[in-house]
This record gives structure tokens, C-alpha cells and sequence, in this order.
């Protein structure tokens, strides 16, 4: 049995008729321990996320849901735009039990969970951005395009497999539409919005959220802070999930 088998079990929960999919810690910890919910990045589904999921299972209530249209969760005909990602978010945690929750979200992803911190803001207790997207000063199919073969050589190569899995499974329509989406999106509009102590987690080396943006992001946060992982790329969370899980649980420790 895998780390991922023994620490997380798959569960599925029907949300405005659509099945979402999510994967859950089993670990029995205090009531009062932190709940996190990991949310996942550009078309792909929460397996990436498992690394970190697993380290931090022995502190917190971990969720990572396939947010429906990607992974193992029901792909509508039509699209979910940002607003109603956030808000069928919302509803899935109706549905499961939480409450409020800390989000923990890799580059698409900490989109959504800024998205969410407006429409929703009484359901968040702080946020974990981890290489957020769209830097303003690149926000170009091509730039993108290019700064993700620059990334490549910093990620594990077993995280490649993975992605193209999750590609393949949302569909090629699925994938351009959201990457219009992530482009379109206008983060730094909204990031003075954002209520809850946040940490940007930055890879030293990441192409995709250079050093100027991420200051750019935690200085727009009312209650910002930054952290730098050396060496590390755009998708710490599956490349450097020790050091990620390290100073997520020394935030959430700090901001208890």
C-alpha cells in the first residue's frame, strides 16, 4: 500500500448534480486541529497535490477535491469560470462539513482561492499561494508557453506522466478554454480584497513567478507574507513537498 492509500482515502459527493471527487485525510487528530484544503492548478486534478497532502495529514484535516470539469470529477458540457468554481467550492464544503477552512493553491489555483477569499470570505482562515498566477507583466499564451519549458527542467519528471494523464481527461477544448480563462483573469485587481493572512510561496527559480511579481503580490495583500524555496520551481508542491509542507506548517503554527 502506497503513503497516499494509507493517509488519504477517495471520496465522492454530489454537488448541484455533479459528482466532485475529492481525496481525504484519515488520520485521527484533535477537532480543533486545522482544516486544508489543497486546490489544484491549470486543468489538471488534485494527484499532484498528494505529496504535500501527505506530509501535512499528520497535522491538519486535509481535502483536495477534483474541482468538477478535471480529474476524476463530472465534466459538465459547458465551462466553469472563475466565480463559479469559487462558488461550487463553496457548496462542496457545505456538503462535506467544513466550516472554514485554510486553502493551499498551486498557480491556477491560488486564483480560484483569491476568487473564493472575495465571494466567500467568512469560509476562509488564511491562504497559502504557492506560485500564484497571472503575473500582470506576462500574461501571454506565449510568455506562458515559454516560461513552462524554461520551468521543466526544475520539476520531477515523474510529475510530467501525471499531467498529460489530467490533460487528456479534461479534453482539448476543456484545457484551451481555462488557460483563457487563468489569462484573462485580473488577480491583482483583487488581491487588496483579500482578507486573511496569506503566505506566497515562491521557488527560487520559478520562470513563471519571478522574484518581482511575487513581491508585486504580497505587497497588494493587506496581511501578505512571502516565502522563498531555493532551487525550487513552479510546482513545489509535488517537486519540493518537504520543504512546501515545512513552512505551511510553521504559518499555520504562527497564525493559529
Amino acid at each position: 500500500m502506497s503513503l497516499s492509500e494509507e493517509k488519504l482515502q477517495r471520496q465522492y459527493t454530489i454537488v448541484d448534480g455533479l459528482s466532485i471527487h475529492d481525496r481525504r485525510s484519515t488520520e485521527a487528530l484533535p477537532e480543533d486541529a486545522p482544516t486544508v484544503i489543497l486546490i489544484h492548478g491549470l486543468v489538471v486534478s488534485s494527484r499532484y497535490m498528494m505529496p504535500t497532502a501527505e506530509l501535512l495529514a499528520p497535522v491538519a484535516h486535509v481535502y483536495a477535491p477534483d474541482l468538477p470539469g478535471y480529474g476524476e470529477s463530472d465534466k459538465p458540457d459547458y465551462l466553469l469560470e472563475l466565480p463559479e468554481l469559487a462558488d461550487i467550492l463553496c457548496k462542496w464544503m457545505d456538503a462535506v462539513g467544513i466550516e472554514r477552512a485554510t486553502m493551499l493553491g498551486n498557480s491556477f489555483g491560488c486564483q480560484i482561492i483569491v476568487e473564493f477569499a472575495i465571494r466567500h470570505p467568512h469560509r476562509i482562515e488564511r491562504a497559502v499561494l504557492q506560485g500564484p498566477t497571472m503575473n500582470r507583466h506576462a500574461r501571454t499564451f506565449g510568455q506562458q508557453l515559454w516560461q513552462l519549458i524554461l520551468d521543466s527542467r526544475l520539476e520531477d519528471p515523474s510529475q510530467a506522466p501525471i499531467q498529460a494523464y489530467d490533460y487528456w481527461q479534461a479534453g482539448l477544448l476543456r484545457a484551451v478554454c481555462t488557460i483563457q480563462i487563468a489569462l484573462a483573469d485580473r488577480i491583482e485587481a483583487k488581491l487588496p480584497d483579500v482578507k486573511v493572512p496569506t503566505l506566497v510561496v515562491r521557488g527560487g527559480e520559478d520562470p513563471l513567478v519571478p522574484q518581482y511579481w511575487a513581491e508585486e503580490v504580497v505587497e497588494l495583500l493587506p496581511q501578505g507574507q512571502l516565502a522563498i524555496i531555493p532551487g525550487g520551481g513552479h510546482t513545489l508542491n509535488y517537486s519540493a513537498p518537504v520543504e512546501l509542507s515545512r513552512v505551511t506548517k510553521a504559518f499555520l503554527e504562527a497564525t493559529q
